[in-house]
């Protein structure tokens, strides 16, 4: 099983508040759109527990 963030665009509010938490720089913000970095994500779900309208979740990779 290989887990990976996963990023609900329709709940995403772009504010920011992950890209501020992520302490490896693995998220960047512009205009209306969000791109996890997954060659620098090392899930810590910092992103996750930080986003206040719950747009990202750990996923099994395969199940997507």
């Amino acid at each position: 099983m290989i887990e990976k963030i996963r990023h609900y665009q329709d709940k995403c509010d772009f504010c920011g508040t992950c890209v501020a938490v992520c302490p490896h720089d693995a998220i960047e913000l512009a205009e209306a759109s969000l791109q996890i970095l997954f060659n620098r994500c090392t899930l810590c779900a910092f992103c996750i527990q930080g986003c206040p309208t719950r747009a990202l979740e750990m996923s099994d990779e395969s199940a997507l």
